[in-house]
């Protein structure tokens, strides 16, 4: 296979990253919608459409300011390219961002009710696909893993074999939205279900971040330094949430 991997639509070659990307956010979002009408929406249609709003916008700020963090000296050089400001994003900052960005106006609204848990299970998949786009990617999509000498190493392109971290972390989110699917069926507190995604996920890239290349400060990149911030900020729903429990306390 030739990375990048272009698409053969009628007269059309479309870039794998973008058709990818484009069924990520499709079928996450139908996952989502189908998840709520079978859970039931306890908000208005006035602030449900804030809080995703909230959403989209914190999660678009979020995965551009920690991509410019990546390497703050080629940001700097490259301040006032704006090709290269509006290109680059990462997941990690988009779920940071959006967080922020949500809690915030849930705070203006008045909103004490969790309301992460429908949307656990989308992202796994969302991300998930999109993944597949990242892989098929190659190098130009700088989302490929480092040197390997394992058998499964990938050539992108560039002649040498690497991890496919790409698609460890499909196997991951697959795995994770099992254990979630199951989670959701036993006794769980409100916002169980998304902790235990931001916890997964977290605790999943600051480990898997190793085997890729990237600036480093302190012995982490800038992606694993807010892992470990994140994983602090749940790390007091840590215990509750890898309990065995029959009843949620009161």
């Amino acid at each position: 296979m030739d990375f990048p991997f272009y698409l053969p639509i009628g007269p059309f070659r479309l870039h794998s990253h973008f058709i990818f990307e484009a069924l990520a956010y499709f079928v996450g979002y139908r996952i989502y919608l189908k998840q709520r009408k079978r859970a039931g929406d306890h908000l208005s249609a006035r602030d449900r459409m804030w809080i995703v709003a909230a959403a989209i916008c914190g999660a678009a700020i979020g995965s551009k300011v920690l991509y410019w963090l990546g390497d703050p000296a080629l940001t700097l050089r490259k301040w006032n390219d704006l090709f290269y400001l509006m290109a680059g994003k990462t997941i990690v900052g988009g779920l940071i961002g959006g967080l922020i960005a949500v809690e915030i106006t849930k705070r203006r609204l008045g909103i004490l009710r969790r309301t992460g848990d429908l949307f656990a299970i989308p992202l796994c998949v969302g991300i998930a696909i999109g993944r597949i786009g990242c892989f098929l990617s190659g190098l130009s999509d700088d989302t490929y893993g480092i040197a390997t000498a394992l058998p499964w190493g990938i050539d992108f392109g560039d002649g040498i074999r690497r991890h496919p971290v790409q698609l460890y972390e499909i196997v991951f989110l697959v795995l994770l939205a099992t254990c979630l699917s199951r989670l959701s069926k036993r006794p769980h507190r409100e916002g169980d279900l998304f902790k235990g995604f931001m916890v997964g996920y977290f605790g999943f890239r600051l480990a898997i971040d190793f085997l890729k290349p990237g600036v480093v400060l302190a012995g982490l990149t800038a992606i694993q330094w807010a892992c470990v911030i994140m994983l602090l900020y749940y790390f007091r729903d840590l215990p509750y949430l890898f309990a065995r429990r029959e009843t949620v306390p009161q």
